[in-house]
């Protein structure tokens, strides 16, 4: 079969080869894109992740630093109180008229006047006699300006330091433009020029008493040995950093060119304004009456961590709570309602220029609008619109006058309480807008300025002034009452029981103690009136209060804690009390791990366990650097030296109490504690020449009697000086019951028994119901085997603590030694 034919193709035109396929444009891009953005991702991460080393610690770097950023707040800042708190004397900064001007008080004419450029005074000096003083610094704008003088600065100096400044008691009144004389709050008298109170001595030393909340980062370098001051300071007035704190770090990361703060640092200042508390404590170290617990404060830090704000003392606060003293702000406000709901300083006035947001109601009523106009009209202060009565601050923040021109007002913001000054002799408000010198027949009264002198004049005793306040405050209650009586009887009530309970505390009265208990655990109560209820409580020493402070122990207050394990010393068994203050060594704050410390710092090493001497150790490290924030006064180094003795470390303990005596050669106490531990110590070398004696060793026991004769001849030299300043301070104080005490207990040491129970029965006579005056008087007429006087204080002792074994076998001993002198002689 034939094949078909085979067809071959046509041939076609040739094809170019295609070229190979790539990937499309987009999706380069986009890949690009990815990888850019990862790029970018990791430099942002980089930039986000790298910060600060960990150890770079922040430096103080002046305002100058912080305008460029913050010129709103320098502004605001410039020309406030805070930066006028301190300033070199130049014409632009003293206000004063020092224009040759002569001021004349207690007969000694001073002369305020200007040589080369400079400012002088010419007055007492601390030798007695005039002499010209170069005023270097002013201090203060207003309501008064005070001038200052430096005194032992060598010629070597650095520039930058300053040695000790003194602070003139002759004061410019910037609103009166006149010259006036501030004495001390209890002197009004003339200072002998070798008194502390003197304008030359340590109770007007810038250095120590003021200079720490007028300038920035102050550091004070007292040199013991040498008793001299290096103090220096970043800025001389209160400026960015004092409130902020050091600024290097903050500064250099907003200098660096980056997206983002620091991970760890945030802005490399501490945050104030996350919590009222937190912004509250920013301020509270400059406007607070306390004491140092530890050095190195800086913005941000807890409070009690630094500082022991001062309670409500009997001598610096009413029983209600309202200021007595200068205590400044602090405390009072933590009484307040307004701190209790949130309510910080700053929300009434500005933190840069320190002035009030409002200067009339609506800095009240700015908050207290429900409804509108409840509070600011007639219907609620019943008093004209305008008018004194009508200002929210005129009842519910009424001011006293310190330093004779500088008005304070009370920052406890509470409500006028004149039932309270019929009932108990508290001040208030209403009283005080009423006073009338000429209605109460006192026109001749010159020292009645203010209503606190009208207080004070009425508790010292002055009868006409009394009459003429109970008049008043029974007045001012009856329209209180008729105002506002039914809505608030249940306040009344609730403010009385504590009020009454810490006045009558202040008095010590036996049936105070259940209500300091009650008051003391009383969730109710601001944390510091509940501290100050157990303060009181400190002196009744029974069971029921005892256990009550164990209690206490773990209250969430630090104040409370720490006052609890005062309270608590001596009152339990050495080991018991070992046992229950150990675990606070180790307390989250350190003003309670610091007063544990002290606390237990006399205990012997076998009560405390191992670990427990370690933390101990520890704890009183810090307590002994808070001590020395003030080594330039005598208490701290005669703390210091009762802890030494505490511990066995009798030479420290010589060292410290004689360190105390060289910084304040006129102070009382060191000399008293020195002459123990001498007349201690002189026993010791009294066994230790018995025992050489013993074993033949005749040249070691001479030297050892001739060590004891020596100590016992510096303990007596020791207690004559300490007699003399004694003397001084009854002379000078004749109402300080515990100066009249300590000095009655002198007098008997040196058997001068006439004058010592005189000054004891002054003690007792000043506080009646205080145990321990009563006590020295008991001991003292036991001791001199004169039961018929000593047995009826001795009842009258039992009759106040009724349930103290001590003093009921006390009573015994007396009621023996009466029916012993009554037998006959056989």
């Amino acid at each position: 079969m034939p094949k078909k034919p085979r067809h071959e193709p046509t041939p076609t035109a040739a094809v170019p080869p295609q070229p190979k396929r790539t990937p499309a444009r987009g999706l380069r891009f986009l890949l690009w894109a990815v990888y850019l953005l990862i790029l970018a991702a990791g430099l942002v991460f980089a930039d986000w992740w790298f910060c600060l080393p960990d150890d770079a610690q922040a430096t103080y770097v002046g305002r100058e630093s912080c305008i460029a950023c913050h010129r709103e707040a320098s502004d605001a800042w410039q020309g406030s109180h805070h930066d006028l708190a301190m300033d070199v004397a130049t014409p632009e900064t003293v206000l004063g008229d020092f224009n040759d001007v002569e001021f004349e008080q207690f007969g000694i004419r001073s002369r305020l006047f200007r040589r080369d450029g400079k400012y002088w005074a010419h007055t007492e000096g601390p030798d007695g006699k005039l002499a010209d003083f170069e005023v270097k610094w002013v201090f203060g704008v207003d309501p008064l300006q005070q001038y200052m003088v430096e005194f032992d600065r060598p010629k070597d100096m650095p520039a930058h330091e300053i040695a000790r400044v003194q602070v003139l008691r002759i004061c410019w009144d910037t609103q009166r433009k006149e010259w006036f004389y501030l004495p001390p709050p209890d002197a009004r008298e003339q200072l002998a020029p070798d008194d502390d109170l003197h304008w030359t001595g340590v109770a007007q030393r810038w250095n120590n008493m003021c200079a720490d909340c007028h300038s920035t980062n102050l550091q004070k370098n007292y040199d013991v040995a040498t008793q001299t001051y290096h103090t220096t300071f970043s800025e001389i007035d209160v400026s960015c950093e004092a409130c902020h704190g050091p600024a290097s770090l903050h500064v250099q990361l907003a200098n660096r060119k980056s997206l983002f703060w620091d991970r760890k640092r945030g802005y490399a200042l501490p945050v104030l304004n996350d919590s009222s508390e937190r912004l509250i404590q920013s301020c509270a170290p400059c406007h607070s009456r306390r004491a140092h617990v530890h050095p190195g404060y800086l913005p941000g830090d807890s409070y009690h961590d630094f500082f022991n704000s001062e309670l409500l003392q009997r001598t610096t606060y009413h029983a209600d709570g309202q200021i007595l003293d200068e205590v400044y702000e602090y405390a009072s406000f933590i009484q307040s309602k307004m701190y209790h709901k949130d309510i910080r300083c700053t929300d009434c006035h500005d933190p840069h220029s320190a002035k009030r947001r409002h200067t009339d109601n609506t800095l009240c009523t700015s908050c207290h609008q429900h409804p509108a106009g409840r509070y600011d009209t007639p219907a609620h202060h019943f008093h004209q619109p305008d008018s004194t009565g009508a200002a929210c601050v005129e009842c519910h923040m009424p001011q006293t006058t310190y330093m004779e021109v500088h008005a304070r007002r009370d920052h406890s913001i509470r409500n006028p309480r004149p039932d309270l000054s019929v009932q108990l002799g508290m001040p208030n408000a209403c009283t005080r807008c009423h006073l009338d010198k000429s209605k109460a027949g006192l026109e001749d009264r010159d020292d009645l300025r203010q209503y606190l002198d009208w207080i004070l004049a009425a508790r010292n005793g002055d009868e006409k002034v009394k009459t003429a306040l109970a008049q008043l405050d029974q007045e001012m209650d009856r329209a209180f009452q008729e105002w506002y009586g039914k809505q608030r009887q249940q306040e009344r009530r609730f403010d009385k029981y504590f009020t009454a309970t810490i006045a009558a505390a202040h008095r010590s009265e036996p049936q105070a103690e259940k209500g300091l208990i009650r008051a003391a655990g009383d969730a109710r109560l601001p944390a510091i009136v509940r501290a100050t209820a157990l303060l009181e409580l400190g002196q009744y020493d029974s069971l029921a209060s005892t256990n009550a402070t164990v209690d206490l122990l773990g209250d969430p207050y630090p104040p409370v804690r720490a006052t609890a394990i005062a309270n608590l010393q001596g009152r339990l068994a050495e080991g018991e009390f070992a046992q229950t203050i150990a675990p606070l060594l180790t307390d989250p704050t350190r003003l309670v791990r610091t007063e544990a410390a002290r606390a237990l710092s006399g205990v012997p090493d076998g009560v405390l366990r191992g670990f427990q001497r370690q933390q101990l150790s520890d704890a009183l490290a810090e307590y002994k650097a808070g001590l020395l924030v003030n080594n330039d006064r005598a208490g701290a180094h005669l703390m210091l030296g009762i802890v030494a003795e505490g511990q066995g470390q009798e030479g420290a303990a010589v060292r410290a109490y004689q360190d105390a005596m060289h910084v304040e050669p006129r102070t009382t106490g060191p000399r008293t504690n020195l002459a123990a531990l001498y007349d201690r110590l002189a026993e010791t070398e009294d066994r230790r020449a018995s025992q050489a004696a013993s074993l033949g060793n005749p040249s070691a026991a001479e030297k050892a009697a001739r060590e004891a004769t020596r100590l016992r001849s510096e303990a007596a030299r020791l207690r004559r000086e300490e007699l003399d300043l004694f003397a001084r301070d009854a002379r000078l104080a004749p109402d300080a019951a515990f100066v009249q005490y300590r000095y009655g207990m002198l007098l008997y040491l040196h058997r001068r028994y006439d004058e010592a129970e005189q000054a004891l029965r002054t003690a007792a006579e000043l506080l009646p119901n205080n145990p321990q005056f009563l006590l020295g008087l008991v001991l003292f007429y036991k001791e001199r085997h004169q039961p018929a006087q000593a047995l009826p204080l001795a009842e009258q002792l039992c009759r106040l603590r009724p349930h103290d074994a001590t003093y009921q076998q006390v009573l015994a001993e007396i009621r023996e030694q009466s029916s012993a002198s009554a037998r006959p002689s056989p």
